[in-house]
C-alpha cells in the first residue's frame, strides 16, 4: 500500500540544503555568542547574569529579529504551501538551535550539562531554561517538519484552523515556562527552579495532537485513493 511518504530525489535535496542552511547558521551563531562571552563572563558564562551596555542589548534584540526573519524569508522561498512553509522554517530552525549548542560545546567546552541554564531569548523578555528543554522542542520541530515535506504536494495533508490553534497554545505553554524566571532576572538573581511540569504539558500537547492528527490523516488517504 502506497502511505505517501517515499522520499523523491528534490525531497532528498530540499532536506540537504535545508540542513546546510542550520548548520552554517548554527555555527555562525555560536560564534557569535562565543565574541560575547569572552569580555563579559571571561571565566564562563554563569547566572546572575553580567551589566551588558544598553546598547548592545538592544543590538542583539534586533539580530534576534533578524535571524527569524531570515529564517522566514527561507521559508517563503523555500515553499508554496503555508504547511510547507511553516515546516521549512521549523526544520531549520531546529537544526540550527541543535548545532549552536553543539558548536558552542566544542568551541568553549559550554554547557557542561543539559542542565545547565540559558538564555534562550530576549524578545519581548529575557528567555530562560536548561538546555536540554529548548532542544527537545528543536528535536520535535524537525521531526515534525521531516514529515510533513515528505507529504506528496499534490496530496496536500489537511490542516484545519483547530490544529493551528492547539499547537500555537502548545507553543504558547512552552514559552511560559522559558518566562518563568523574568522577576528573578529583573532584580538580578539566578533562576534556580524550572517549571518542568508546564514545558512538559506544552511539549506532550503539540507532539501528542501532531500525532493523532497524522494516524487520522494516513487513514484518509488511502481511503481517498480508492
Amino acid at each position: 500500500m502506497d502511505t505517501g511518504m517515499s522520499m523523491p530525489h528534490p525531497t532528498r535535496r530540499l532536506f540537504l540544503w535545508l540542513g546546510l542552511f542550520g548548520l552554517a547558521f548554527g555555527y555562525i551563531e555560536a560564534a557569535v555568542v562565543v565574541y560575547l562571552r569572552e569580555p563579559y563572563y571571561p571565566g564562563g558564562f554563569h547566572f546572575p547574569l553580567a551589566t551588558i551596555p544598553s546598547r548592545l542589548v538592544w543590538t542583539e534584540v534586533g539580530r534576534e529579529a533578524a535571524t527569524l526573519l531570515l529564517l522566514l524569508s527561507l521559508s517563503l522561498l523555500a515553499a508554496r504551501s503555508r504547511l510547507r512553509r511553516f515546516a521549512v522554517f521549523a526544520f531549520c530552525f531546529g537544526v540550527w538551535d541543535l548545532v549552536y549548542y553543539l558548536a558552542l560545546k566544542l568551541l568553549i567546552g559550554w554547557p557542561a550539562s543539559l542542565l545547565d541554564w540559558d538564555v534562550l531569548f530576549l524578545i519581548p523578555l529575557p528567555w530562560t531554561s536548561p538546555v536540554l528543554a529548548p532542544m527537545l522542542v528543536s528535536l520535535a520541530l524537525i521531526a515534525a517538519a521531516a514529515i510533513i515535506l515528505r507529504w506528496p504536494e499534490d496530496r496536500p495533508a489537511s490542516v484545519r484552523p483547530g490544529d493551528w490553534l492547539v499547537e500555537v497554545l502548545a507553543g504558547l505553554v512552552i514559552i511560559a515556562s522559558f518566562l518563568w524566571n523574568v522577576p528573578a532576572l529583573q532584580t538580578n538573581e539566578a533562576p534556580d527552579y524550572y517549571p518542568w511540569w508546564l514545558f512538559s504539558l506544552g511539549l506532550l500537547i503539540g507532539i501528542g495532537w501532531f500525532v493523532w492528527r497524522l494516524l487520522h490523516q494516513r487513514q484518509e488517504t488511502p481511503a481517498a485513493n480508492r
